[in-house]
């Protein structure tokens, strides 16, 4: 994607260079502040994501042979639907946000994906008619709950605005199934309603412009400083490291975060919002079904709770470890304005919930502890081999069960009730 035009305000600060999230601010001011900002619905940010524009009359019908999700069924304004591209493995190669203007099927995927994306989906056109191109004059901007509403208005106002898809996290989608047998309590997504909205990126100044500068139906006052009403808060910004701490809250997995090479869907309860179990047959729905019907994840993502108290936090790729062995994997590391620090996690599946944890802390994560912002990028000189100082406590809040089956997996086994029967021969 392109370097966002956001990044050039005077109050935005950048993530530091080759993190995900580079070409987006990473905050303005307080990134705390921002946090309760995004949740009230009266912040906006910008996303860092690459978009693919896909047209033609086939476009539906051919990306929904490739993709886990029923896709035939969109239509302009529905919100779009989440899909995963699979290997034969059945391991997620690229995720994907889909929506339908009527004309063209945009698919948003990870920051620096687009370019793969385009040249496979290019790769799998054969005679069909479809046409494939990377979009690097679009750009993602996304607010929670009814910032949504005033965000697609700025768009539109700037005449800029080209679609919205609505994150289906954390519902369980037609089709879907979820990983939380046996999980007790509400999802910690419960309240999570993110919204993308594609705009021009030439024009994405613009729109942030006009979302600070609107009237906010819910209270009928003008946002923004001087014209707010007195105790009314108004309008505002929110960078990467906001938007990504109420991610991490919610357990909403992101591909260039949570999934490496040998991730499938069921690990990340990505069945909840980006497959289809009764579609048709499309790469690496075999993985898919096997491990549903006859076998369990080997992984589960998981939120950590980290203890706050020693000033030192992680980074991704830091290792989770059960008295002295490693049984998973930290993949994102935030400081959230209620809970403190928090991650989220792979585990081994068989891990039990109420395990004690610790989470291994590196001499150069240390030195980021006490740097003015901890983002969710490994930090440290390139090339120089961590070494380990210390570590954190961490307590688990359950996404995946570690029983390892899901809302539609069969009571048994198929196939169990024929195990110990003699074998009978016809004469």
């Amino acid at each position: 994607m392109r370097r966002s035009p956001l990044l050039d305000r005077p109050d935005a600060a950048a993530n530091p260079a080759g993190d995900l999230d580079a070409a987006v601010p990473a905050r303005y001011e307080d990134p705390l502040r921002e946090q309760n900002a995004l949740s009230s619905g009266r912040a906006a940010t910008a996303l860092a994501r690459d978009v693919v524009a896909v047209t033609g009359p086939d476009r539906l019908s051919w990306l929904n042979t490739l993709s886990s999700q029923e896709l035939t069924r969109l239509t302009p304004g529905d919100g779009g639907a989440e899909a995963l591209l699979l290997d034969a493995q059945g391991r997620i190669t690229h995720a994907l946000a889909c929506v339908d203007d009527g004309e063209v099927l945009w698919l948003v995927t990870e920051a620096g994906r687009g370019a793969a994306l385009a040249e496979f989906l290019e790769s799998m056109r054969f005679m069909l008619r479809v046409e494939v191109a990377e979009r690097e004059d679009v750009a993602v901007l996304a607010a929670l709950g009814e910032g949504a509403v005033a965000l697609e208005e700025a768009g539109r106002a700037a005449g800029a605005h080209l679609a919205t898809w609505r994150d289906p996290w954390p519902g369980v989608v037609e089709g879907g199934t979820s990983y939380d047998v046996d999980v007790e309590g509400t999802h910690p997504g419960a309240g999570y309603r993110a919204t993308w909205v594609l705009v021009r990126a030439d024009a994405a100044g613009e729109v942030a412009q006009a979302f600070l500068a609107g009237t906010d139906q819910a209270d009928g006052a003008a946002s923004g400083g001087a014209g707010a009403a007195p105790g009314v808060p108004g309008r505002s910004l929110a960078g990467s490291l906001a938007w990504e701490a109420l991610r991490v809250e919610a357990g909403r997995p992101r591909w260039g975060r949570e999934a490496d090479a040998r991730t499938i869907p069921h690990e990340l309860d990505w069945l909840r919002t980006a497959v289809h179990l009764h579609k048709g047959c499309y790469p690496g729905q075999e993985t898919v079904a096997r491990t549903l019907n006859l076998g369990r994840p080997p992984r589960r993502l998981t939120v950590l709770q980290l203890d706050g108290f020693t000033g030192q936090l992680p980074v991704p790729g830091a290792g989770v470890y059960l008295g002295e062995r490693v049984v998973g994997t930290v993949t994102s590391v935030v400081r959230h304005v209620d809970y403190g620090p928090m991650a989220l996690a792979l585990l081994r599946r068989g891990v039990p919930a109420d395990a004690p944890l610790t989470v291994e802390v590196t001499e150069a994560d240390a030195a980021d502890a006490n740097a003015e912002e901890v983002g969710t990028a490994a930090a440290g000189a390139a090339g120089a081999e961590p070494i380990a100082v210390s570590r954190v406590d961490a307590a688990q809040e359950l996404l995946v069960s570690p029983e390892g089956r899901a809302q539609a997996s069969p009571a048994e086994r198929p196939g169990a009730g024929l195990r110990g029967l003699p074998l009978r021969r016809d004469r």
